[in-house]
């Protein structure tokens, strides 16, 4: 027993150093960042804005928990943002038809599955590029939301809806509820399951992965619908929390999923990557987003103080490649 003890002692201690070694240099930035702005904003540190910052991330690391897995098989997904802003709209035309919100909810996530289903098989079934396909459907659906509304947002006054994004669980936000259960789930998957190591392996080299065996297309299939899934999951959420389901909704969110991604060590060229990585990046732009609003700094500054992190994290994430390149030769 005593062995076993030290075994598991041994075991836990070994994963945090590993996960250290990944994510050192990021979670020093991420206290580096808290210093700096719990010294210029004394709000920054009490438990109702720490609570606001998780919920605010929360929407952003749904999107980015599946851009994750997207990334990691040398894919992408820009159809994210737009497939939000559409199961919002949805969601608020079936609450005025008075659909009971539990059916919504799973409405909702169907339908963000049948978008996923879509990029998916087009995307296995052609040499078309993910980008060119997802940025079609990324104008598909914004049009489509922009034309069943008339550009309006679609008020949403059912309760029940409406505590799906704002309840709690004892002091916790829901949604930040489901962003743990969602990174946790994703953590054993790709840590724990053949699946993710067949996850790593496309990305690494499809080819090679297909001639070892592993169902190639079924897995890349599988993460544009996963993909497609945690949009919905994010518009249920956003339009629950803001009473309205609007066609405006998720502009630009496909791009901040993609930063918390880059920002958390994903690489673009695919095969490499950690959920823990995303979700540090994801709490960077959610901190910093937040740090600069209690700062007082005007929002085009934020946009390019964002833009100056991106920027430097895929410029690191483009040098780790370059040596990795370099030792392989």
């Amino acid at each position: 027993m005593e062995i076993m003890d030290k075994l598991k002692r041994s075991s836990i201690g070994e994963g945090c150093a590993v996960y250290f070694r990944r994510n050192g240099g990021m979670l020093i930035g991420l206290f580096l960042l808290c210093i700096v702005i719990s010294i210029r904003s004394p709000l920054f540190l009490t438990q109702r804005n720490i609570m606001n910052v998780l919920r605010q991330i929360s929407a952003n690391m749904f999107l980015a928990s599946s851009m994750t897995l997207v990334l990691i098989i040398g894919g992408i997904d820009l159809s994210v943002g737009s497939a939000l802003a559409l199961i919002g709209v949805i969601s608020g035309f079936l609450l005025a038809a008075g659909v009971p919100a539990p059916l919504v909810v799973l409405c909702c996530l169907a339908l963000g599955a049948v978008i996923g289903v879509i990029n998916g098989v087009i995307i296995v079934n052609t040499t078309l590029p993910p980008f060119i396909v997802t940025f079609s459907m990324m104008s598909i659906l914004r049009g489509i939301a922009y034309v069943s509304t008339g550009g309006t947002p679609m008020r949403i006054e059912n309760r029940n809806f409406i505590n799906v994004g704002t309840g709690y669980l004892g002091p916790v936000p829901l949604p930040v509820v489901y962003m743990g259960v969602i990174v946790a789930g994703l953590f054993l998957l790709m840590n724990k399951t053949s699946a993710g190591r067949h996850i790593y392996a496309i990305g690494g080299n499809d080819r090679a992965a297909l001639y070892s065996g592993i169902p190639v297309k079924r897995i890349r299939f599988s993460v544009y619908v996963f993909s497609g899934v945690m949009a919905a999951v994010s518009g249920i959420t956003l339009a629950a929390r803001s009473y309205s389901g609007s066609p405006i909704f998720g502009t630009g969110a496909e791009m901040d999923a993609i930063a918390a991604c880059v920002l958390g060590g994903i690489s673009m060229l695919g095969g490499n990557g950690y959920i823990g990585g995303t979700l540090i990046g994801a709490l960077i732009i959610g901190i910093l987003n937040n740090g600069l609003n209690l700062m007082g700094i005007d929002s085009f500054w934020q946009t390019i103080l964002r833009g100056v992190v991106i920027l430097i994290a895929v410029y690191v994430d483009y040098i780790k490649n370059q040596k990795k390149f370099v030792l392989k030769k």
